[in-house]
């Protein structure tokens, strides 16, 4: 009887063994990777998609007459505030990366300086007359020296979506442009378009 019961009990443990092995394997995990390493889960816009269309449009914007117009005719670096970036694709979209990564993509190489807007700007305002009020003598930071904005950048981002259920086309559209805040012109016009093509699995 001794011998039978081991010999049916072998397989047993070695399949639990198995599912063990196996659910371990499947296990979810999480790794760590580079940051500039595209993870493309989805046709979705992404991270890259953000970064790249800000680095290409910028490079692109300083290209055009107006940047060496100016820097012929001024010292410095020309002043620009971003006005509005408006979202009006079929899905949720950061507008506040997207325009992080278009300031960072400019001062990083130093060619534009930029000021802030709205509501920023009203609590660096609140800031100075908290200072004002309470920072000792010499410290507090002065009234009336803010620095103007010669140009406002303003734009849209804009998304087509076309599917026959078994693969589906995303195509996305970023339009900028760049206005002379003095004359009033419209200086630089730039667009970048992304298309994705996904099959069933991504969607």
């Amino acid at each position: 009887m001794l011998m039978i019961k081991s010999r049916f009990i072998a397989p047993a443990v070695v399949a639990s063994a198995l599912v063990l092995g196996l659910t371990a394997c499947s296990s979810p995990g999480v790794q760590r990777i580079d940051v500039n390493q595209e993870v493309a889960l989805s046709d979705r816009w992404n991270d890259t998609d953000s970064r790249l269309v800000a680095e290409e449009m910028m490079a692109d914007m300083l290209t055009f007459p107006w940047y060496s117009n100016f820097k012929v005719s001024h010292s410095g670096n020309p002043t620009v505030i971003v006005q509005s970036i408006r979202n009006k694709s079929h899905e949720h979209i950061p507008v506040d990366t997207f325009i992080n990564d278009i300031k960072r993509s400019l001062l990083r190489a130093g060619t534009v300086d930029f000021v802030v807007g709205g509501a920023e700007r009203d609590d660096v305002r609140d800031e100075r007359t908290d200072q004002e009020l309470n920072a000792a003598p010499g410290t507090a930071a002065e009234f009336g020296l803010e620095q103007g904005a010669g140009f406002a950048l303003s734009g849209t981002i804009n998304s087509i979506v076309d599917s026959n259920g078994e693969q589906r086309v995303t195509y996305y559209q970023v339009d900028l442009k760049l206005i002379d805040m003095t004359s009033n012109r419209e200086v630089w016009n730039g667009q970048k378009k992304i298309k994705k093509l996904a099959d069933k699995g991504f969607f």
